[in-house]
Parts: structure tokens; C-alpha cells; sequence
């Protein structure tokens, strides 16, 4: 194969193991690939702070998407452009009054690099530590300094159901939500009408090449609209059935090399 590929990596249970590391054999694959002239990148719903280790660890020069492409940037070329799609400061302070109607166990506000929890939460804040942010804690009505980038609900799994459909009947126009998977019951909330898609059209300009010739992995409900859009979008094996259902070709879990052994195939590369 000649022909350039451009390459969409979600990370968790994708590109990373239960362990949350880039398996040696993918890695190599993935080091192969770049050398062929193929063009890697990353579209995770993390942040940039908690994703910049994976991007520095494959020695990246492309853009990231974040945030679920609420945060789509270059870190090594300014020319591609900053693309920051924050809520609206009022619809973010709405949402927490929804939620005090409901049960839940805490709201998470994120600005960028910045971490917001409307409850003290050691755990939650152990995990959200990643990269280092500066962590507010209170009542997010008052503590909110600016628009966030994303919000997420972590409530019971009976409260899920409940606080989404009044979310929709509220704010359809202006967010877009999703659930996470299991263990972790949580609502995540951006801006209407983002995605890892749009991160992936922009990259398809930049590098001029077409949706056709991307190539993209994923897991989860945050994946679908990305590997709907690529010419070569692969569910994982570990992937929820939805995502499997609209995807072009299925590829083994995250725990067996999927990414590697399915590039390596199509690519032709005869690295493992």
C-alpha cells in the first residue's frame, strides 16, 4: 500500500490495555506504520493532560483530539489551528440545579486543565489527578470561573435514565450526552454538535487526505460518529455492539493487540 493512511486511535480500551499501557507489539506496529509515511494521531474523550503521555510515548507530531472534540489542537504546529467549544456558562449552572433534584454523587466541571468538583471526593479526585490540574472544590453555581469544556454526572445506574431524559427534554438543542460504561456510572456532557469526528475532518484538510483513507479504533458510544465517518472504521472486540453494528470490520480486544494486528494486516507492514 503506497497510499498515505491517516490514523484515529481512541485510547481507552483501544490503543491501551486494561492497564491502561500501550502494548509492546502494538507499539512497534505503530512505530512501523510512521516510518512507512502513515499518519497517527489520537481522539480520546480524555483530556489533553491525561493524554499527552501516550501522544509523547509514540513520539507524535499530529494533532490530538480531546474532550470528545470539544478540544482540538496541534501541540507541535499552531498553524492547525486552537479549537476550544466550551458550554454555555448559563446551561452549565442550569445543569447543577437539575441535578440537585435528582440523587446524585457528585457533578465534575472541566476548563481545559482546570478540574471543578461540586463535592469533595478523594477517589474521583485521585483519578482526575492525572497531569497534574488545579482542583476547585464547591458549589459549582459559585465556584465556575468560566465556561467549562465538559461536565460529567456521577450517579447511581437507576438515576442515569432519569436525569438524562429531563437533560434532553431541557438542553437538547444546546449538549450532548453520553453514559459511560460500567463501573462507573456518569453522565458526560459537552457542547451540541461535537465529536471526535469533526477532529478527524479537520485533520482529513490539513493533511489532504480523504475520509476514505483513514483508518480509526474504537470501544465506546463516543467512538460511533468517528468510525462512522472513517473509510476504515474498526470496532474493537471488546467494543459495545452498537459500534460493532455500524462498522466496516471488527479486530480482536484491547487486551490482544487489536490495533497492532489489524494495521499490520492491512498495511502490510510484517511486524508481527
Amino acid at each position: 500500500m503506497s497510499e498515505k493512511y491517516l490514523i484515529a486511535l481512541d485510547l481507552d480500551g483501544t490503543l491501551l490495555t486494561d492497564k491502561k499501557e500501550i502494548s509492546p507489539n502494538t507499539k512497534k506496529v505503530i512505530a512501523k506504520a510512521r516510518e512507512e509515511g502513515h499518519i497517527v494521531m489520537i481522539a480520546t474523550g480524555r483530556p489533553y493532560r491525561s493524554s499527552e503521555m501516550y501522544y509523547r510515548e509514540l513520539g507524535l507530531d499530529t494533532p490530538i483530539v480531546n474532550f470528545n472534540g470539544a478540544f482540538i489542537h496541534h501541540p507541535k504546529d499552531n498553524h492547525f489551528g486552537f479549537y476550544h467549544s466550551p458550554l454555555d456558562m448559563d446551561v452549565a449552572k442550569d445543569i447543577v440545579e437539575t441535578c440537585l433534584s435528582y440523587s446524585f454523587h457528585n457533578i465534575i466541571a472541566e476548563i481545559m486543565d482546570d478540574v471543578y468538583f461540586h463535592y469533595h471526593d478523594e477517589k474521583l479526585i485521585d483519578i482526575f489527578n492525572l497531569g497534574k490540574p488545579n482542583v476547585t472544590t464547591g458549589d459549582l453555581r459559585r465556584s465556575l470561573t468560566g465556561s467549562p469544556t465538559s461536565m460529567l454526572i456521577h450517579t447511581d445506574e437507576n438515576e442515569i435514565h432519569h436525569i438524562r431524559k429531563h437533560l434532553t427534554e431541557v438542553h437538547a438543542e444546546v449538549i450532548d450526552q453520553r453514559s459511560w460504561a460500567a463501573p462507573f456510572h456518569v453522565i458526560e456532557i459537552i457542547r451540541s454538535g461535537l465529536n471526535k469526528a469533526e477532529g478527524l475532518k479537520k485533520a482529513s484538510d490539513y493533511y489532504q487526505i480523504p475520509p476514505e483513507r483513514i483508518i480509526a479504533f474504537g470501544d465506546e458510544d463516543n467512538d460511533l460518529e468517528m468510525i462512522d465517518y472513517a473509510g476504515h472504521g474498526i470496532a474493537m472486540g471488546n467494543a459495545i455492539d452498537p459500534l460493532k453494528s455500524i462498522a466496516k470490520d471488527v479486530t480482536l480486544t484491547n487486551e490482544e493487540d487489536g490495533v497492532g494486528v489489524y494495521l499490520n494486516d492491512l498495511l502490510n507492514l510484517k511486524v508481527l
